[in-house]
């Protein structure tokens, strides 16, 4: 929706309002004239409802409004009379038309000063609900947002089942685009697995759905802190085509709406105006090696050739995090010796002597799944391929720190940091021009708004999707030419910012690297605190991490709790609102 569409729909919603309503107000004693005017209206009908000023300011604020508007319809009714259940559901039900009826056919009259009290309990606690929704929406929606972290991308630096409160204050908050949607629920309803929202996600229906046309323009407020190199971000996933968060099923015609894209937390390792680079798994911004701060650890992937097995007290030492499989296997490599006959069964040929080959040339986790699945079927497996197990390599997820000591073992043949050197079709931009992979990718500029781009038809791989899916613009190359909106183009005036987000366990992290650039409307916020740290929340035993809780995301040093000071503001803001309630009896009595 355009801002003039928008001017249009609220007009149209003022003389819905005034028609519906002009009667009531004469009633109240007001003029006939102010039901149609626009915001004064609404100030007008809180006092004729007898509710504060303020609440035109929620009902003026999106997704909150949607709380707001059935509670001023049935106050309208309360206040001409109209106070059984039936008329509260059929204020609701009828999405406020229930006040044509009062207005034209039924013959009501104004109550001036009515009570406001609940008549019961069931009452009492359903308005106290409503506000304590209301409020929570506001602050979920502008303010703070919790979010915990699913997966190991920014391992060690942030843990699976940290639970982090997100500042929207930092980077300005944005305005929700999409009008109609449930409170609290980003993307699907619990339990029935419908889009808690309404949008069309059909790729051939995105620009005419008359769903889409209920969107608000892109709003952000100012914020009070620009987003700086290696700050931890939260943001909305820019090619998000998955239908269901849950069981991450990719859909290419899938599309979904800015503010409701999967929420992913990231490292910004590279900002506005910087050339990037990553040369063997490290960033290097303007040629020079990015200096992380001291809380961030990096892992990537070393092959580990070891004398004996890998054993469980080996990967509890070193902190070791190994995936598993759909089948429950560790996602690891193992070498063995097997005779000429074996290799001639196709099903093992490529799957157990060329492990490092096969690694070299698939870095996707799918393929070395694959491969583990031939090797760790079961003993019977290995007894039936006649197999000799000659030596144990594995590839290992490891901070510097630890393949440095690991390399020291005694039981330890070698440690070697591996690092691709053959093009990934998933990486950005996926396109045989770029021969790029996880380990070795660009350089790249990172565009900021204002920046005038200079096109080819070499470079245009790289800024087709800014230009087109983040810019709104259609751009087709015909031959050596490039057209944008239908007419030759060989620059560009990029609109806003543009950031790269990559996660510090660079071998185990979906990111900038396999979708580009991160626009600044899909930024969300900025994690500031871990309130809770779970272990095991994607299986196994869990248990609380303490020396995570109450800690800050951001700082130099060792991280230190603030558990024991909250509880202590708590217990104190308890005792000091019991003595003050106390203290007003008292002088009642």
């Amino acid at each position: 929706m355009t801002v003039s569409q928008l001017i249009i729909v609220f007009f149209i919603i003022q003389i819905i309002h005034g028609l519906g309503t002009w009667k009531l107000y004469q009633k109240a004693g007001r003029k006939a004239w102010e039901a149609f005017t626009p915001v004064y209206n609404a100030l007008v009908l809180m006092k004729i409802i007898n509710r504060p000023w303020w609440w035109v300011i929620i009902l003026f604020i999106p997704i909150v409004n949607q709380i707001m508007f059935p509670a001023v319809w049935v106050e309208t009714a309360r206040s001409f009379g109209k106070n059984s259940h039936v008329d509260t559901f059929l204020a609701i039900i009828t999405l406020g038309f229930y006040n044509y009826y009062l207005n034209y056919v039924a013959d009501v009259q104004y109550i001036e000063n009515r009570d406001l009290k609940p008549k019961n309990g069931v009452a009492d606690f359903l308005s106290a609900a409503l506000f304590a929704i209301v409020a929570a929406t506001i602050v979920h929606t502008y303010m703070f947002q919790p979010f915990v972290i699913p997966s190991s991308s920014l391992e060690k630096s942030l843990l699976v089942g940290d639970f982090l409160i997100v500042s929207k204050l930092h980077y300005g908050p944005r305005n929700p685009t999409t009008t109609v949607a449930m409170p609290f629920m980003h993307d699907t309803i619990p339990g029935i697995k419908t889009k808690s929202y309404l949008f069309s996600d059909k790729f051939e229906e995105r620009n005419t759905s008359w769903k889409n046309k209920l969107q608000l323009p892109k709003l952000r407020f100012p914020g009070f802190e620009h987003i700086e190199r290696n700050d931890i971000v939260v943001f909305g996933q820019p090619a998000d085509t998955l239908r269901d968060m849950n069981d991450f099923t990719p859909d290419r015609n899938y599309y979904k709406p800015v503010d409701k894209k999967t929420n992913l937390v990231k490292r910004c390792v590279g900002i506005p105006g910087d050339s990037l680079e990553v040369i063997d798994g490290y960033v290097y911004i303007n040629s020079k090696k990015n200096v992380l701060p001291d809380r961030a650890e990096l892992q990537h992937n070393y092959k580990v050739h070891l004398k004996a097995p890998l054993t469980q007290s080996f990967i509890r030492n070193y902190n070791i995090e190994i995936s598993k499989d759909k089948h429950g296997q560790w996602i690891m490599q193992k070498i063995y010796q097997m005779n000429d006959s074996i290799w001639n069964i196709p099903k093992y040929r490529n799957a157990i002597l060329e492990i490092d080959a096969l690694i070299e040339t698939n870095s996707e986790k799918e393929n070395i799944v694959e491969i583990a699945s031939y090797i760790d079927l079961s003993k019977k497996n290995l007894k039936d391929l006649n197999l000799k197990k000659v030596s144990q390599k594995y590839v290992l997820n490891l901070t510097e720190e630890n393949a440095e000591k690991i390399s020291k073992l005694s039981g330890t043949i070698s440690v070697e940091k591996y690092s691709s050197k053959s093009w990934n079709k998933s990486v950005f931009p996926h396109n045989p021009r770029y021969q790029w992979n996880y380990d070795n990718f660009g350089p790249v500029y990172i565009p900021k708004s204002g920046d005038i781009l200079d096109l080819t038809i070499e470079n245009i791989p790289i800024y087709k999707r800014l230009i087109s899916e983040y810019e709104g613009h259609k751009v087709v190359t015909r031959g050596n030419q490039i057209f944008i909106d239908d007419q030759p183009a060989t620059s560009y005036i990029v609109k806003q910012d543009y950031y790269w987000m990559m996660g510090d366990n660079r071998n185990n992290s979906i990111d900038a690297r396999g979708w580009g650039f991160v626009p600044f409307d899909h930024v969300i916020g900025k994690p500031v605190f871990i309130w809770m740290s779970l272990d095991g929340i994607n299986g196994g035993p869990k248990r609380i991490r303490w020396d995570r809780v109450f800690t800050t995301v951001g700082g130099d040093g060792e991280r230190r709790s603030y558990l024991i000071p909250f509880l202590v503001f708590v217990v104190g803001i308890t005792l000091f609102n019991r003595w003050r309630k106390k203290k007003k009896a008292n002088k009642a009595a």
